[in-house]
C-alpha cells in the first residue's frame, strides 16, 4: 500500500497507517513525509513501513515488531521506549535516539545527536541495539542499564566520534566505539576495558547485518581498533542519594 503524506496532519497520517495495518498490509510506503510525528508508534505487527522524506519526533515510539526504513533523515526520539522491531535510517537522526528502549534494533547510516541510548535497558528476553555509522554527541549512553551501542565514525569528519560525558550514570550494557576515546570524555561510573574475543565475535555479528543494510564493507568497518566502555559500578550515584 502507498500513502502520500503531503498535506496530512500527523493524526490523519497515523490513522491511515493503522487502517492499512488492520487490513493486513505487509508493506506500506509513505512518500513526501515532512515532519509528521509518531509514525509507526505502538504498532504490533510485522509490517514493513518504508518512509521517503523526513519523519518527525518519536518515530517508532513504543513499537512492538514493525520494520521501519527511512530514506532520509529523522528528527528526535527515534525508537522512544521501543519494545521490539527494527528501524533503519539512511541518513542522520536527532537527539535521544532509543530513549528508554527495551528491545529491537536501530541502525543509523549517518550521525546521531545528543543523549543517544539514555535509560536504554534490557527487558526479560529483549536486548536493545543501536549502531551509528557516523558520530554521536554528548551524553551517549546516559543512565544506560543494558543492551549495546556501537559508534563507527565512518563519515570522514574531523570531529570526535563521540562527545563528552560518555556513559554518565551507566550501570549496565556496553558501548563500543570504532577509534580512540579519551578518559576525560567519560562520564561518572564508567571505564575503558580491553576488547575480548567474545566482544569481537559479538560486534562482528551485529555489524555484519548493519553493513548488509547499508551496503558497507564489513572488512573496512572491522579493521580499526575499538574502545569498549563499560560501567565500573552498579550504583554510580550511591554517595549522592544515601546518607552516611
Amino acid at each position: 500500500m502507498r500513502i502520500t503524506a503531503k498535506g496530512l496532519s500527523f493524526r490523519a497520517l497515523n490513522q491511515l497507517i493503522r487502517e492499512c495495518v488492520q487490513k493486513g498490509a505487509r508493506e506500506i510506503e509513505i512518500v513526501e513525509v515532512n515532519g509528521q510525528r509518531y509514525i509507526g508508534a505502538g504498532i504490533d505487527s510485522h509490517v514493513i513501513i518504508v518512509i521517503q522524506g523526513t519523519p518527525g519526533n518519536d518515530l517508532g515510539a513504543f513499537a512492538q515488531s514493525p520494520k521501519i526504513i527511512v530514506y532520509g533523515n529523522a528528527e528526535d526520539g527515534v525508537g522512544n521506549t521501543m519494545d521490539n522491531g527494527e528501524i533503519f535510517i539512511h541518513g542522520n537522526a536527532g537527539d535521544i535516539v532509543g530513549y528508554s528502549m527495551r528491545g529491537g534494533k536501530i541502525y543509523i547510516k549517518g550521525n546521531a545527536g545528543y543523549r543517544v541510548g539514555i535509560h536504554m535497558k534490557e527487558y526479560r528476553d529483549h536486548f536493545p541495539i543501536i549502531v551509528i555509522g557516523g558520530t554521536a554527541r554528548d551524553f551517549l549512553g546516559e543512565y544506560m542499564a543494558g543492551g549495546r551501542i556501537i559508534v563507527l565514525g565512518l563519515n570522514g569528519s574531523d570531529e570526535e566520534i563521540v562527545g563528552e560525558y560518555v556513559g554518565t550514570g551507566m550501570h549496565g550494557g556496553k558501548i563500543f566505539v570504532r577509534g580512540k576515546v579519551c578518559e576525560d570524555q567519560l562520564g561518572t561510573g564508567v571505564g575503558i576495558r580491553p576488547m575480548t574475543n567474545e566482544d569481537w565475535a559479538e560486534i562482528k555479528g551485529l555489524l555484519t547485518e548493519y553493513c548488509a543494510v547499508f551496503k558497507t564493507s564489513l572488512t573496512d568497518v572491522l579493521e580499526n581498533s575499538y574502545t569498549k566502555i563499560v560501567p565500573t559500578t552498579y550504583r554510580p550515584y550511591e554517595k549522592t542519594y544515601i546518607l552516611t
